[in-house]
């Protein structure tokens, strides 16, 4: 059963209000993730208290340097149930996680982090491993 949307609207505004597209629907990821140039930051958001303290803060700050992924996307965990089902197909062979966040560069996985990479860590060692990922591959 989702979570309501009175209770997500906040937490998807964080990321959007920053840029973000949610992807919703199946469709719109498939469509997302199919456009193969460039780079593209995927979001797998949350309602746990690591998204909330972490996760979100950590890739806001990490989008706002000069350095970013041309594309911001992100999927809601515990509501776009079939969204989200079908981000993580893109982000295999890592088990599905959130919040995580993924980077891919030309169609291609090439930076994820996982919840156990975030629960625990400042918002600001999450925008630094970003930010480092941003500088290899954007």
């Amino acid at each position: 059963m989702p979570y309501p949307e009175m209770l997500v609207a906040p937490m998807r505004a964080e990321l959007t209000n920053v840029g973000f597209t949610e992807l919703k629907t199946p469709e719109e990821v498939e469509k997302a993730m199919n456009e193969k140039d460039g780079t593209a930051l995927v979001v797998f958001n949350s309602v746990c208290g690591c998204a909330a303290g972490s996760a979100r803060p950590g890739v806001i700050k990490s989008v706002t340097g000069s350095k970013k992924p041309a594309k911001l996307f992100t999927v809601f965990a515990g509501q776009d149930l079939a969204a989200v089902s079908k981000a993580r197909e893109f982000t295999a062979p890592f088990p599905p996680s959130s919040p995580s966040v993924a980077l891919f560069k030309n169609g291609e996985l090439v930076h994820f982090i996982e919840r156990h990479q975030i629960e625990g860590r400042p918002a600001e060692m999450i925008a630094a491993n970003l930010q480092d990922a941003y500088e290899e591959f954007c």
